[in-house]
């Protein structure tokens, strides 16, 4: 209950962008990547969806496989249309077997949409001249636009920065902390990094859950060059809204930390932005990071591979009842 009063003297924040007036929200606020959880209804799907950022934004992986299918399936299409019209009209095309005769008009498919064009196998006949013509067309705007798209992906900004799996209550100074670390994983060059964190919660008000927001004050929320790993450290302090919570509190309350950070991008010359989030079962008590960079030759080593490690230590003070 102390708790509770305690929520409802600290000062709310209501800039984040969610509600704060009901807790009309589903599970986490923010995904892991950084995307808002939130499924827009009403518009249709040609619409809903801005198709060149999906694709900017989609994974390597996905984009590579979804480009194969499309240009399988039209080339599935094409090859449909040649069948149907009849191979007679292929000049080159050997009568064989349906399976045999399909593959044979589906590579000159192939070839059409390439422009490639090998000459073995021609159209004859205005129907399927007319037809390759058009698929000739169409194959150039296709790779038109592919190439557009990887220049696009390939261009476009990012920050390229791997956050904690876990953020930790730790030991900190004469106290404790919540903490999360990040780290550049390529050889970009980042300067001018900033962070920003707000907590969101439910807390009862007027005998109803509602969403509250609160900004979290940070040991050092700035840095000159982002070259190592960065470990942000929220001193749980009497003025923090974590303050008196204990491991059961944060287990049982629904409570999600947003991480937003930006830096300067010095090849690009151009802001970059990553984000992520903490829920309450990610947010581990009593433990600490594992020192993850170490002096080689002559170099420093930031081992990447243990940006998530952490090792449990007793809290040295536990949590004061408000």
């Amino acid at each position: 209950m102390a708790i509770i009063k305690k929520f409802r003297s600290l000062k709310s924040e209501d800039n984040t962008g969610f509600s704060v007036n009901s807790n009309n929200s589903s599970g986490r606020f923010y995904k892991r990547e950084g995307g808002a959880n939130v499924t827009k209804k009403g518009v249709s799907l040609l619409h809903r969806y801005s198709w060149y950022h999906t694709l900017l934004g989609m994974k390597q992986g996905k984009f590579l496989l979804l480009l194969l299918l499309i240009y399988t399936l039209i080339n599935v299409l094409f090859a449909g249309i040649y069948y149907l019209i009849g191979i007679e009209h292929l000049a080159g095309v050997k009568s064989g077997s349906p399976l045999k005769n399909f593959s044979e008009v589906f590579f000159f498919s192939a070839q059409t949409f390439t422009t490639v064009g090998y000459g073995r196998i021609s159209p004859t006949g205005f129907l399927t001249s007319a037809v390759s013509t058009f698929e000739a067309f169409l194959g150039l705007l296709s790779f038109a636009i592919a190439t557009g798209l990887f220049y696009g992906r390939f261009s476009r900004p990012q920050a390229f920065i791997k956050f904690s799996h876990n953020a930790l209550i730790a030991p900190y100074k004469d106290g404790i902390a919540l903490m999360f670390r990040m780290s550049p994983y390529k050889n970009n060059k980042l300067s001018e990094a900033e962070v920003k964190l707000t907590m969101g919660m439910q807390v009862e008000e007027n005998g109803k859950m509602t969403n509250k927001f609160y900004s979290l004050d940070m040991e050092i929320s700035t840095l000159n060059a982002l070259v190592l790993s960065w470990t942000i450290v929220h001193p749980i302090i009497e003025k923090s809204p974590l303050y008196g919570f204990s491991a059961e509190d944060i287990k049982n309350t629904r409570i999600e930390v947003f991480a937003f950070a930006k830096a300067f991008d010095e090849v690009f010359a151009n802001m970059v932005v990553a984000r992520t989030s903490y829920v309450s079962e990610e947010i581990v008590w009593g433990a600490k990071f594992k020192l993850m960079f170490y002096p080689g030759n002559e170099k420093t080593i930031l081992n990447l591979d243990m940006l998530n490690d952490f090792e449990r230590v007793e809290i040295p003070h536990p949590a004061q009842v408000i």
